[in-house]
């Protein structure tokens, strides 16, 4: 059982000991918490499917009434909607229930300012001093909140989509779209059938039934998606569509049921961007290096973030940029909002391929060929993941070819490769990622400092 505080949220386990998993005790303490760092009137809450969802919402909304604020409760939403909604309502700030790609066990408070944006790292430490402190003020009787229900914004987050500048639904229309989407049994199956019908798709939709009983694992990676590639390789279709239960990442697969990449939905979408805008961009470090390359190649100029979407909006703030996200397929588009957004990704890839005439496969084709390999390593407690980091750092100090960045974690990069070792924010691991020109490489290269890691156990 597991309860982790980091930058990505209160993320945990369901059931079990207080303080070691997010049960309804702590589930109180953190909401508290933060309802008290706002120091408002009015949140937003809105959840994925989740089997524990139901539970944790009753909680959080029962709680925020006991500090007597209005509570807009938004039901079934994505983590995007419940971002615009929070901007929409002029809320004080919001809660997204979700632990995002994390299995059914786990569910997570994420918390979102007055912005609709995730705390930065020094609020969320604040939050977590205070739910430290556990020196609460509840409102009494005569101030109790009150909840007001909300089913209106699945259907403006839609009609925002539609209406940016670059989302072309007129050459979408014309393409007559056939796809595929994979919606892992939460709310992507709400939201996304009306999406299709909004750009004048034909669909069909798998694990479309909103009830928290994830047909495989969630996290929107090749080996968990065998089933719709399977489905696609059967014809019929020109695009196969994958989200993950909260719907801010976003993966496709090409007409002839090869992935497209998840690193490569950004890349994607920037480049269609790019094409109609001038700017820059921004991606996290473990994110390809396809990114770079393509903007340059538009004249514009790449920068890299620490990993954690915060981060990344901060970068993307800091430099203008006019696109950018995480090559876990997360599209952040200001024009939009500061947050990754699945429909807001489909919208403008969409719009590409009408444009340029080109299938899935095509387009890939357009794009530099990176590979990256994603390695993982399960932490014990007794892991010193400081001094495994440092002694990283330490190997490639004197190495002419090696440029090293310690910014989150420890990133190495060669002329051609790189690896990037860091801890997760949302699960006990560290994160082992690494790219080059051939997957082989890829893995050799990650498989060596993973082997470093192993040696200090």
């Amino acid at each position: 059982m597991t309860l982790i505080k980091s930058i990505s949220g209160i993320r945990g386990t369901i059931g079990g000991r207080t303080g070691d998993t997010l049960n309804p005790l702590d589930i109180v303490k953190f909401t508290t918490a933060y309802a008290t760092f706002i120091r408002g009137e009015r949140i937003v809450v809105g959840r994925d499917g989740r089997i524990s969802g139901p539970m944790v919402r009753d909680v959080v909304c029962g709680t925020l009434v006991g500090m007597g604020y209005e509570v807009i409760d938004i039901g079934l939403a994505t983590t995007p909607t419940t971002e615009l909604a929070v901007r929409w309502h002029e809320a004080d700030g919001g809660i997204i229930i979700t632990a995002s790609h994390n299995p059914t066990q786990w569910n997570a408070l994420k918390l979102l300012n007055r912005d609709g944006e995730f705390l930065t790292a020094k609020d969320g430490a604040e939050v977590l001093h205070i739910a430290a402190e556990e020196d609460f003020d509840y409102a009494p009787v005569e101030r109790l909140g009150h909840v007001v229900m909300d089913d209106t914004m699945n259907q403006r987050h839609i009609q925002s989509v539609l209406d940016l500048r670059l989302v072309d639904t007129e050459a979408i229309r014309q393409r007559h779209f056939r796809v595929c989407a994979d919606t892992i049994n939460s709310v992507g199956g709400v939201i996304l059938p009306d999406l299709f019908r909004a750009l004048g798709l034909d669909y069909e939709i798998l694990n479309g039934e909103c009830n928290g009983q994830f047909a495989h694992n969630p996290e929107p990676l090749e080996k968990n998606l065998q089933g719709i590639m399977e489905r696609m390789r059967q014809g019929g279709f020109d695009l196969g569509i994958v989200v993950d239960p909260d719907v801010d990442r976003l993966a496709f697969i090409c007409e002839d049921g090869r992935m497209f990449g998840e690193e490569y939905t950004l890349v994607s979408v920037a480049d269609y961007v790019l094409d109609h805008t001038v700017g820059d961009t921004v991606s996290n470090l473990s994110s390809t290096r396809a990114l770079r390359d393509v903007t340059e190649r538009h004249g514009g100029h790449y920068a890299a973030a620490a990993v954690g979407e915060v981060n990344v909006t901060t970068k993307m703030k800091e430099v203008g940029a006019v696109i950018g996200g995480e090559g876990n397929g997360g599209v952040i588009y200001p024009e939009s909002h500061y947050g990754r957004d699945a429909l807001v990704g489909i919208g403008l890839f969409l719009s590409s391929l009408a444009q340029k005439g080109l299938t899935a496969s095509q387009l890939r084709q357009t794009f530099p060929d990176y590979q990256i390999a994603k390695n993982r390593i399960d932490l014990t407690p007794e892991t010193d993941v400081d001094a495994i980091l440092k002694r990283v750092k330490e190997m490639f100090a004197q190495d002419a070819e090696a440029t090293v960045n310690d910014i989150d974690g420890v990133k190495i990069d060669f002329p051609t490769k790189w690896v990037h070792l860091r801890k997760s924010n949302t699960e006990p691991i560290i994160r082992v990622y690494s790219e080059a020109q051939t997957m082989d490489e890829a893995d050799q290269l990650g498989k060596r400092l993973m082997q470093v890691v192993y040696d200090m156990q």
